[in-house]
C-alpha cells in the first residue's frame, strides 16, 4: 500500500529574475506550509526546501533564475499524512483520511470505496469508485456518518438526473 500524502500547497508563477516564486498554501495558516517537514511533488521523488518570504513569495533551494522557477509552476506540494498532527477533537479528521473508506447506503448496500476527495472551490466532494463512479458532495446531509475506526462512511446520495442508455435525461 502506498503512503498517503496530503496536499499542502502549490508553486505558482515566477516572481522576478532570481528564481523567486509565488506559492499558494492550503494550510490554515499560510506560514505553516513548511512546518510539517520536507515538501515533495506528488510522486514523492522531488523534494523542495522552501524559504517563505513576505506575502506569498518563496525561495526554493536550488532554483536561481526565472526559467528554473517557471518550470515548477503548477507543481503541487505534499507531505506524508503522518507528518500532520492528530486532530484535537476525536470527531474531527483530515479529508485525506476519507480516502480508501468503504461507502454504504443507510440500508447497508455497498456503493464503492472513496477513491479521492476533491475540492475545486465550491466545497469538497467524494469520488466513489464504481461502477458507476459517483461524485458525492461532502456535506452532513449527503454523508451523515463517518466511522474512521470501522473504515466506512454512510452516504445518502442526492437525487440525480437518471440518464437512459440512449443518453436522454
Amino acid at each position: 500500500m502506498t503512503e498517503t500524502k496530503v496536499l499542502l500547497g502549490e508553486i505558482g508563477r515566477p516572481h522576478g529574475v532570481r528564481g523567486l516564486v509565488h506559492v499558494r498554501s492550503f494550510t490554515a495558516e499560510p506560514e505553516d506550509l513548511t512546518a510539517y517537514g520536507p515538501l515533495t511533488d506528488e510522486s514523492g521523488t522531488r523534494r523542495f526546501a522552501l524559504e517563505l518570504l513576505s506575502g506569498d513569495l518563496a525561495r526554493i533551494d536550488g532554483v536561481a533564475d526565472r526559467d528554473a522557477a517557471a518550470r515548477l509552476t503548477g507543481t503541487k506540494l505534499y507531505v506524508p499524512r503522518d507528518a500532520l498532527p492528530s486532530p484535537e477533537d476525536p470527531d474531527e479528521f483530515y479529508l485525506s483520511d476519507l480516502e480508501g473508506l468503504s461507502a454504504f447506503t443507510e440500508a447497508g448496500a455497498p456503493l464503492g470505496r472513496v477513491r479521492a476527495v476533491e475540492d475545486h472551490g465550491a466545497g469538497a466532494f467524494l469520488v466513489l469508485e464504481g461502477p458507476p463512479e459517483r461524485l458525492i458532495p461532502f456535506t452532513e446531509a449527503a454523508v451523515p456518518m463517518v466511522d474512521l475506526r470501522a473504515g466506512r462512511i454512510t452516504v445518502v446520495p442526492p437525487e440525480e438526473i437518471i440518464v437512459d442508455e440512449q443518453g436522454a435525461a
